[in-house]
């Protein structure tokens, strides 16, 4: 701003605002409220009609070529669910009738649990049938959910998800969940991975906060401590593939890097999510014992969120001469793969507003600003609703990895969490009436 000129005085300047007041804008509150109803219109068309949840196109039209997938229909009944809380019209028959395929055509009625996908025209399960941690964490959240929206069918569901979850995948010896399964629950891939136990966590803690049940939130803080412990012998990368005997394979995938769930090296939207996570957990142990001791345990949990976040944003960050952050880098922090996912900057938004929160500090508030002035300018689509899934370098739109748009799920979290405390998850604190 100019000098003022000698006849001017203070109160003629005009107003400024500054960013690091954006998460306590009342106007910014009511635009994240109008954008979470607008992607919830976008999905309007998700519901399947051999039940469970459409893969949608960038148009937001059912893509016939894909299978029902478990993680796409979960999260849809999931967010879905959080409409229906927020009494947003439609979302209630949506999310009922994307949970029933989870009660029919995506459920093993022979072997129990959930396939990963279902070919909607033959009937036949994807993927011979296996059974992946990854999924049965989004059934278990979206269980919960939409049990506390009172969605038909959810009690039933969220029993059935906890018994397989604790059944097949916890592994309370070493406090982590193990990968998947064969159809027959007979043979377990060696493989473990972090990306599954990290979903898990939130549904753990989404179930904890839903059911009252405690031990839930014990097994999330567990995997917390792993990955803290893990991540900071790494310089904060978190290591995402191991074995069976839970040692580190750094160089699992490096022949094809760019997986959609296991792709190599440090994945910098796990740093931040994890960012958010951890503030989630230390949420929970903070009002649940206030002993010195645990007061130390959430002082140690947030310093592991400044230090995955900030390890994600330096490495991630506009590192190519271009704004956006690049979906991994190498042990080094150099990018390995460079494309922009749309996922990592919902997940960035959320660990800085909460960050924000937990700690006051202005420079979270101002990364929250910068990073949805960005995705405001390269990700929503202004014409067809959603947001584009993936970028190049340029920022232009991209399908190499994500083809479409069939997820809200990061998205519609992203207009969530800035307006509500940090608790351990989203359906409790919004039916209580929590939302700012």
């Amino acid at each position: 701003m100019p000098p003022l000129a000698d006849h001017q005085t203070d109160h003629h300047r005009s107003p400024v605002v500054d960013p690091a007041a954006w998460p306590t804008l009342g106007s910014h509150r009511l635009w994240l409220s109008e954008h979470c109803r607008a992607l919830l219109r976008f999905g309007r068309d998700v519901a399947h009609p051999a039940g469970g949840a459409a893969y949608l196109d960038e148009h937001g039209r059912p893509d016939p070529a894909q299978p029902v997938h478990t993680w796409i229909t979960a999260r849809m009944v999931h967010v879905h669910s959080l409409g229906a809380l927020l009494g947003v019209p439609g979302s209630r028959p949506r999310a009922a009738a994307c949970l029933t395929g989870l009660q029919g055509l995506l459920h093993d009625d022979e072997h129990g649990g959930w396939f990963a996908s279902v070919d909607p025209a033959t009937g036949l399960p994807g993927a011979a049938g296996a059974k992946a941690c990854y999924d049965h964490a989004f059934v278990l959240l979206a269980a919960s959910s939409a049990w506390v929206a009172g969605i038909p069918g959810a009690d039933a569901l969220l029993a059935d998800a906890q018994q397989v979850f604790l059944d097949r995948f916890w592994d309370d010896e070493v406090g982590r969940c193990v990968d998947t399964w064969d159809r027959t629950w007979t043979t377990l891939d060696p493989y473990r991975g972090i990306n599954a136990n990290m979903h898990a966590v939130e549904a753990m803690l989404a179930v904890g906060e839903a059911t009252g049940e405690a031990a839930w939130y014990d097994r999330a803080a567990r995997v917390a401590a792993f990955v803290v412990e893990t991540a900071g012998a790494h310089d904060w990368r978190i290591p995402e593939h191991y074995d069976a005997d839970w040692v580190p394979q750094p160089e699992l995938n490096a022949d094809r890097p760019a997986d959609q769930f296991k792709p190599y090296g440090a994945t910098i939207g796990h740093g931040l999510e994890w960012a958010r996570l951890l503030l989630q957990v230390e949420s929970v142990q903070t009002e649940a014992d206030p002993e010195p001791e645990q007061l130390d345990d959430a002082g140690a949990l947030l310093s592991a969120a400044r230090h995955l976040f900030d390890r994600a944003v330096t490495d991630g960050w506009a590192v190519d001469g271009a704004p956006g952050f690049v979906y991994t880098t190498d042990w080094s922090g150099a990018p390995v793969v460079r494309d922009r996912m749309h996922w990592v900057v919902a997940e960035a938004v959320s660990a800085a507003c909460v960050l924000w929160a937990r700690t006051g500090e202005g420079e979270y508030a101002d990364l929250y600003a910068q990073w949805w002035d960005y995705a405001h300018d390269h990700l929503l689509d202004a014409e067809h609703g959603s947001w584009f899934h993936e970028l190049d370098t340029l920022n232009r739109p991209a399908g190499t990895v994500w083809p479409g748009k069939p997820d809200l799920y990061h998205a519609v979290q992203a207009t969530l969490i800035p307006r509500l405390p940090v608790r351990p998850g989203l359906a409790v604190p919004i039916a209580e009436g929590a939302l700012r």
